[in-house]
């Protein structure tokens, strides 16, 4: 099935799941000119935007500009998911083997539905509990001892470095 040197069955696009601290991030001066850049990657149809029940649930807390922002998100670009009794028990079951603290549940609980979703990666600018390297090996050997896949967990910059090569 190749026709022009195109592969039809390999031209998956990438899902990736962002939680909250990614769509707040275009208002932090740090990181607002890679967050921009991620949607409009998006917006070109780059990769697919993946988000949950829990960040529509957690982004009803945030301030109206946030919200506005993400009213302006094209709708095709993302695919929402659903939290589960399943990535609740997996979020504990981060928790109760010590990746991170019980305060620290949401967090677990975005990356246990990202996990069961099978997404390719989870973008976050959450650096104590998520985006980091001690912490994603905790959450990965949990994923493995429990039968998941492992998770890839990256910042913005991360995927915008390798999506434009800079």
């Amino acid at each position: 099935l190749l026709h022009d040197n195109q592969c039809y069955h390999c031209n998956m696009k990438q899902r990736i799941y962002l939680d909250t601290s990614v769509i707040g991030g275009v208002f932090d001066a740090e990181f607002k000119k890679i967050t921009i850049q991620l949607f409009e990657m998006a917006n070109e149809k780059k990769f697919t935007l993946v988000i949950s029940s829990l960040t529509l649930s957690e982004l009803d807390l945030a301030p109206t500009y946030i919200k506005d922002f993400f009213n302006k998100i094209e709708r095709s670009s993302i695919e929402l998911i659903s939290s589960s009794a399943e990535s609740e028990l997996l979020a504990n079951c981060y928790i109760s083997e010590k990746v991170v603290g019980q305060t620290s549940f949401d967090d677990c609980h975005h990356i246990a539905i990202a996990t069961i979703s099978k997404v390719d990666i989870l973008v976050s600018w959450n650096f104590k509990h998520i985006v980091n390297v001690f912490r994603i090996r905790g959450y990965n050997s949990v994923n493995l001892k429990l039968g998941y896949s492992q998770i890839e967990i990256r910042s913005p910059k991360d995927i915008i470095d390798y999506e434009t090569g800079k």
